[in-house]
């Protein structure tokens, strides 16, 4: 899903008062990584993922892990991405975008 700039905006200021839900760690991007998060934006539509290790590696890593869940990137600030992905069959979407 491509977004647009008022859009990302908009996602950007909501994820300011999330906590990160997925932490990639020392293995990188691995299947449970992506599991993860894949469970995660099925339940909450927007997440945050905090890295603690592999912190040379965060944009390759993200699109990584956008591909492999079906995702959007919203963001990269330091060493927290952001992810966002709407449910289309939900008929109570927590985000209208």
């Amino acid at each position: 899903m491509e977004l647009k700039s008022y859009q990302r905006a908009f996602l950007r200021s909501q994820a300011q008062q999330l906590d990160p839900v997925v932490y990639v760690g020392k293995d990188g991007f691995t299947d449970g990584v992506a599991t993860a998060l894949d469970n995660a934006l099925t339940s909450h539509e927007l997440v945050k993922v905090r890295f603690t290790a592999s912190k040379d590696e965060v944009r390759e890593i993200s699109s990584a892990l956008e591909k492999a869940t079906s995702s959007t990137l919203v963001a990269i600030t330091g060493f927290t991405a952001v992810f966002f992905r709407q449910d289309p069959d939900s008929p109570e979407r927590i985000y209208r975008i």
